[in-house]
């Protein structure tokens, strides 16, 4: 009865009775079923065939990593399931486009339709400092026929920091630490670290010591203080963690044969605590890639030789609020090319503005730089920052400088047989490769009584055995 009464109200506009086919071919399409591809030569194409995670550290989760799979037929394709051949026993963790778990079955895939398959690894320790190769496989299984994606993973043991305050302790060179959350070096304690040892820092985590740290590395095994980020994209990327920080009281402390790098400041010096000796005494190191400082010092003490300082998207080395520091056989080159510039390399400062806005004047008792090399991408490289009220001792001897003519005006009698604003030319500073072209003007220049205090350079190369010491940190050996 309803439907004669659709069809006769219908028929008073004759047009509408188009609509009546339409609407038929529509019911009959939408009951249709779907069609699938029904094969033994299914091929879904994915975007990788291998999903490579670099370094992992044990019980640390990865990051995560995707790929898509495409159905590239114009018929629909069903997947009986896509599981971890590994099942639960697996390491690996999947998320099937929305689905957490490490299997799933039935899923249908429409025609030229693709779905996204995410990938994390969590890897258990083993004791070991030897590197481990995790492999697992994506099982796609078809009616008739499988695919597979293939995962590998690199997992490392470590010894996890997270957050703590240590006493005296002796770190051997078994396997790497990773710090977590930072860590502290107490008061009247002495972290010890060996050659070889590798530290490992997470993003905004610090190395702070109220106490003592003694990292002697040799030539054959230094030791190294870098981020957490071990894919090579992160080889030489600033900013990764914090960096180390000498707080004040601190004393006492050695980084020989060390290589710090990828931090925010390399290294922090803060009040000296013992008029006797330095806070700090850096040798045969590298400081490199730092988003803001190298050496950020503060009325501290530092004796520093053979070190590189390099590439820092403020000032290479800041020696403020006035201190005493010695620097001999130094490279400081900064070409940092991550952004803007707008600072020199070197700063020499003897005051600072209190809260209050007042003036507070440090002496700067002592700053030499003798038989170094300071270098880089700006017009100068060196800023000396002195308050007329305050002490601002300093020298540059037997050094190439990159500086403001009129600053060497000002300070005349504080400079002494420099090379001024001449190319060093460095092998490659693009690699942070600081040695000497043969054919650089620093070669042999340096002072030789400095030579003979340090009579090796960071490659453990003589100084003494040509017609002078270069400067900088490296001796160029000639090949006879």
């Amino acid at each position: 009865m309803l439907f004669s009464k659709i069809i006769s109200t219908l028929k008073m506009n004759k047009n509408t009775l188009i609509i009546i086919p339409l609407l038929i071919v529509l019911a009959f399409f939408s009951c249709e079923k779907d069609e699938f591809i029904s094969s033994s030569n299914i091929k879904l194409e994915f975007s990788q065939d291998t999903i490579l995670f670099d370094t992992i550290f044990t019980t640390i989760g990865s990051i995560t990593k995707q790929f898509t799979v495409r159905n590239p037929y114009n018929k629909n394709v069903k997947i009986s399931s896509i599981k971890l051949a590994g099942s639960s026993n697996s390491p690996y963790r999947l998320n099937i486009d929305g689905y957490s778990g490490n299997t799933l079955n039935n899923i249908e895939l429409r025609k030229k339709d693709s779905i996204y398959i995410f990938v994390e690894i969590t890897i258990d320790p083993n004791g070991s400092n030897l590197p481990m190769i995790v492999h697992d496989s994506i099982v796609f299984t078809y009616d008739e026929s499988q695919q597979g994606i293939d995962l590998i993973a690199f997992g490392q043991d470590v010894h996890k920091i997270d957050g703590e305050i240590i006493g005296t302790e002796h770190w051997i060179a078994d396997k790497p630490y990773l710090v977590y959350n930072s860590m502290l070096v107490d008061t009247l304690s002495t972290l010890t670290i060996d050659p070889g040892a590798i530290l490992y820092f997470h993003k905004n985590s610090r190395l702070l010591v109220k106490g003592t740290i003694k990292a002697n590395g040799t030539f054959g095994s230094p030791i190294f203080f870098q981020g957490d980020r071990l894919e090579e994209d992160y080889d030489d990327i600033p900013g990764q963690w914090d960096g180390i920080w000498l707080l004040r009281g601190s004393k006492d402390n050695i980084f020989n044969f060390t290589e710090i790098k990828n931090a925010i400041i390399g290294i922090q010096v803060d009040t000296l605590a013992n008029l006797s000796k330095p806070t700090l005494q850096l040798t045969n190191s590298k400081i490199l890639n730092m988003t803001s400082v190298g050496i950020y010092a503060q009325g501290s003490t530092i004796y520093a030789y053979n070190n590189v300082i390099a590439n820092c998207g403020q000032l290479a080395v800041a020696l403020t609020i006035g201190g005493s520091y010695e620097f001999y056989h130094t490279t400081i080159a900064n070409y940092w090319e991550y952004s803007t510039r707008n600072t020199p390399s070197v700063l020499l400062n003897n005051y600072y503005v209190d809260v209050h806005n007042n003036v507070q004047v440090r002496p700067l008792d002592k700053a030499v730089f003798s038989n170094c090399i300071i270098y880089g991408s700006k017009e100068s490289e060196i800023i000396i920052d002195k308050h007329e009220l305050g002490i601002l001792n300093f020298s540059f001897d037997y050094s190439l400088l990159k500086i403001d003519q009129d600053q060497v005006s000002d300070f005349a009698s504080s400079f002494t047989q420099n090379i001024f604003n001449e190319d060093p030319k460095f092998k490659d500073w693009r690699e942070n490769n600081f040695e000497l072209d043969t054919l650089s003007i620093a070669k042999d220049y340096g002072k030789e009584e400095v030579g003979l205090m340090f009579p090796l350079d960071i490659q453990l190369n003589d100084r003494t055995i040509d017609n002078g010491p270069d400067l900088g940190a490296f001796e160029r050996i000639e090949n006879n």
